[in-house]
């Protein structure tokens, strides 16, 4: 393999942690340099709220990883990170010459939905959120820098504070199945989507700049989900009574609580994105599938949610 160095930004986060794995177990000639606010060992210090701070940072890099953004908040915030910060990154990665880019959004820029086995774009982006919509206008420099951009959907793993975290709230409030629990959604464990970023990023392939859902290629059923969570003592069992949606969002409302009727319609109903293509253009094989990555990640989730529920009721 040719040694490349990687610029990584969003290295200390959940994608990112997996991600720097990823790349070290690709191969030893790899040199990842990451984007930091603090000083740290092998890191370039700079933030992307301070487009100045980033002037050089990718002078040497041969591939630029972007995986930093504002994923909640409001717009001026997100547009800060998710739009200047993006811009200004990608202007560095062409002016040093950087061959290639790997961006990561999001699907949810496509909004509420339900949506079953869209294609890239097949239906227009209608984000919902400030982060979202931010994310959706960073793509667009990404791609003119000639970067490979990667919607997934819901990301679980060993460090995923919002997809179980949030359905361990919902299946307190709303104990049924929700509409059925027979919605589709497309999932990728962590750990399958960095290997893919790490091929992407120094695999012998080449992937031709262009918009691509980064999830396993086969959709999980919500019920599914539920059941596997509950098999490893992450969930509590749900009842087999299946409710219609007017009954799950009404019975949302009667009891608050952290998660909004929009993020619960986004969790609940079919959100399902063809992922195929990039898997197999990459060359990388997508994994057994979140469902049975779970084994590996239950005892994680099960104390942090442990931890949470404590510290929520004061234990």
């Amino acid at each position: 393999m040719t040694p490349r160095t990687v610029l990584l930004s969003g290295a200390s986060g959940f994608i990112g942690s997996a991600v720097q794995a990823a790349l070290r177990a690709h191969g030893a000639d790899i040199t990842v340099r990451a984007l930091s606010r603090a000083d740290g060992p092998d890191a370039v210090r700079a933030d992307l709220t301070d487009p100045d701070s980033l002037r050089g940072v990718a002078e040497g890099a041969d591939v630029l990883v972007h995986l930093a953004s504002r994923v909640s908040g409001e717009e001026e915030p997100c547009r800060a990170v998710n739009i200047v910060g993006t811009q200004a990154l990608m202007r560095e990665a062409q002016q040093a010459g950087v061959r290639r880019i790997v961006h990561l959004s999001t699907a949810a820029v496509y909004g509420l939905g339900p949506h079953s086995g869209i294609a890239v774009d097949e239906i227009a982006p209608a984000p919902v959120s400030a982060a979202s919509r931010t994310r959706l206008a960073g793509e667009r420099y990404a791609l003119d820098a000639g970067a490979v951009v990667l919607r997934p959907y819901l990301i679980t793993g060993a460090g995923d504070r919002w997809v179980v975290p949030a359905l361990a709230e919902l299946v307190r409030r709303v104990p049924a199945r929700w509409d059925g629990g027979q919605a589709r959604l497309s999932l990728v464990d962590v750990r399958d989507l960095a290997r893919l970023i790490a091929q992407l990023a120094c695999g012998e392939e080449e992937v031709a700049s262009g918009v691509y859902h980064a999830a396993h290629p086969e959709p999980v059923r919500l019920g599914a989900l539920m059941d596997t969570l509950a098999g490893h003592g992450v969930l509590p069992e749900v009842p087999q009574e299946a409710w219609d949606w007017q009954r799950c969002v009404d019975r949302l409302r009667e009891y608050p609580g952290a998660m909004s009727e929009r993020q619960f319609e986004l969790m609940a109903r079919e959100h399902w994105y063809r992922s195929e293509e990039i898997w197999r253009l990459a060359a990388v094989p997508a994994g057994p599938g979140p469902l049975q990555r779970l084994a590996e990640s239950a005892p994680w989730y099960a104390e942090y949610l442990a931890g949470t529920t404590a510290g929520a009721t004061g234990a």
